[in-house]
């Protein structure tokens, strides 16, 4: 959600990204955003199953039952039950405004007092907070989703591909829309690559089975805010979208649909059960696939402080089931074939040239953008996208 809150110079992040450790997985063959394998730190952090302790800060709160703490929350509990640990070895600081460093620095240092000796912070602004802490405690493992920082020895970062999913999504969006103009509910503006990109890679999914359809884009400049959210939806819903996909925490945009009598694309969990009669498919996060790894890697002592970026092979993106009162089975097929390109045909979304909106191109014929380039150099809109 939170790869970067605006970057104030694209080139800047993936300089820093490349100094940082390599990426565990590829779902390509392009370069890893992290440089080479060999970039990872020399530290090595073993902690027994028994004496782990993990601290998580969360933006939200997990009991409002759908978005991106949600999501994140159902990761941990399902690192929790898969390792084998009690509920008194898991600490949660919830509703931590990652843009308050006091805040974040006490919900941390809480957690630290408490015992935790492994803290994933999920959202981008607890960044630099956890650097700095890092340095501090050295014996302990900061592990930040999003973002891009890694001090080579005690933190690292972690994200992944969630444009695969976006890009299956486009099509369930562009085979289900009649009026051939599509909504996104978006948190950041077109300097936020990681928003961006997973729009260019929906409306690339839409594009690939509806030419004629057009994604309208309305911004909230706000990561959480339902009020936004809503008004945002309603907006795109009074231009005559019949479809409303998001990018932000709430089911809002879901519910707004549901009550105009249009459909929509969830996100973060899967927001069928908050507006069944809306919510063709949602873009998802497993994130137990990241965070069973990061502490069964710290029991075993192999955790080594390489960055994560994993994708739909590794089961950390995927959509949910499409609702199968709203979808047809030509819809099925058609995701169930970009999906087996994906994973098995070596189809990567931003390949060969891509036309932008604005009349130019980028990418090159026979290749792909890499990873770099897809977390923090993606400020250009698809070709068939419109700002509202």
């Amino acid at each position: 959600m939170k790869l970067s809150k605006i970057l104030t110079a694209a080139a800047l992040a993936a300089a820093l990204m490349l100094a940082g450790c390599s990426n565990t997985t590829s779902d390509t063959d392009a370069d890893n955003a992290g440089g080479n394998p060999d970039s990872a730190g020399s530290s090595t952090i073993q902690i027994a199953k028994e004496d782990i302790k993990v601290g998580v800060i969360h933006i939200g709160n997990p009991a409002d039952g759908s978005g991106y703490t949600y999501a994140h929350d159902l990761g941990i509990q399902g690192m929790q039950a898969a390792i084998g640990l009690s509920d008194d070895q898991i600490v949660r600081k919830n509703n931590v405004s990652d843009g308050d460093p006091t805040a974040t620095e006490t919900a941390i240092r809480e957690c630290i007092e408490a015992g935790c000796n492994v803290i994933f912070g999920t959202s981008w602004g607890y960044m630099d907070t956890m650097e700095a802490l890092a340095e501090e405690y050295p014996d302990i493992v900061f592990s930040h989703g999003t973002g891009y920082k890694n001090n080579g020895s005690n933190m690292n970062n972690y994200f992944g591909r969630i444009y695969q999913a976006r890009y299956l999504s486009g099509i369930v969006a562009g085979m289900k829309t009649q009026s051939n103009l599509i909504g996104y509910v978006a948190a950041m503006g077109q300097e936020n690559s990681e928003v961006t990109g997973g729009i260019d890679a929906f409306a690339m999914g839409v594009y690939s089975v509806n030419p004629d359809a057009k994604v309208y884009v309305k911004v909230t400049n706000s990561w959480y805010s339902p009020t936004e959210e809503t008004n945002a939806a309603k907006a795109l819903i009074a231009e005559g979208c019949d479809v409303i996909a998001q990018h932000c925490d709430t089911p809002n945009p879901q519910l707004e649909a549901e009550a105009a009598n249009v459909w929509g694309i969830g996100y973060n969990s899967d927001m069928s059960k908050d507006a069944p009669g809306a919510t063709l498919t949602s873009v998802i996060w497993n994130w137990d696939a990241y965070y069973t790894s990061a502490v069964q890697s710290i029991i075993d002592g192999t955790w080594d402080c390489t960055n994560y970026f994993g994708g739909m092979s590794d089961g950390l993106v995927d959509i949910s089931p499409l609702n199968s009162a709203l979808c047809t089975e030509e819809m099925q097929t058609k995701v169930d074939e970009a999906k087996n390109a994906i994973l098995n045909d070596g189809f990567n979304v931003f390949d060969g040239i891509i036309e932008t909106n604005d009349g130019s191109t980028v990418g090159a014929e026979g290749s792909t953008l890499d990873d770099a380039t897809i977390t923090s150099g993606i400020n250009w809109y698809f070709k068939n996208v419109e700002v509202k």
